[in-house]
């Protein structure tokens, strides 16, 4: 076994996974800026907090919404949010949506998304959700190859209508 995978184990038995909670909100927001395209989109100032802010009190009353958090040493290196949606078709199938997947970009490729996506698959699971749905940008590659490797297929072509533009209106 070579030190990089000594050290992976060693990450994988440290790592615990929680619910979110309130308090979470300034480390979230950093991790979900930690690449090209949420550096555009995040606002990590505290004073671009209180959009979370509200986004995470609505996120926390909705019964089949939660945010999972991965920890490591007690510092939070992970995150998703995974929503359970009743859905009319296949059947009246639920279906668990997962969004905002993020690890720490120093820890990327050491297996810690993989038990954190296994964990939420879980969760969804014991929901009853019968399909797991995701949706990631275009440009992310790596991103595509690994929830294909989680055995995620591409089956269908997202499309997206911003209702205000980016920056402006109730969640700037």
């Amino acid at each position: 076994m070579s030190q990089h995978s000594v050290q992976d184990q060693a990450n994988m038995d440290a790592l615990t996974l929680r619910d979110g909670v309130a308090a979470d909100l300034p480390e979230l927001v950093i991790l979900l800026a930690d690449d090209a395209l949420g550096a555009f989109r995040e606002q990590t100032s505290d004073e671009g907090l209180e959009v979370y802010q509200q986004a995470m009190s609505e996120i926390l009353a909705q019964q089949g919404n939660r945010v999972l958090v991965a920890e490591l040493h007690g510092k939070i290196v992970g995150c998703l949010q995974l929503t359970v949606i009743p859905g009319l078709a296949h059947r009246g199938a639920r279906r668990g949506q997962i969004e905002s997947v993020r690890i720490a970009s120093h820890l990327r490729g050491h297996g810690l998304g993989e038990v954190m996506m296994r964990q939420a698959i879980e969760i969804a699971r014991q929901a009853g959700c019968r399909i797991v749905q995701l949706t990631t940008d275009r440009t992310r590659a790596d991103a595509h190859r690994f929830y294909q490797r989680l055995g995620f297929q591409v089956t269908h072509m997202g499309l997206k209508l911003e209702l205000v533009a980016e920056g402006t209106g109730p969640r700037a």
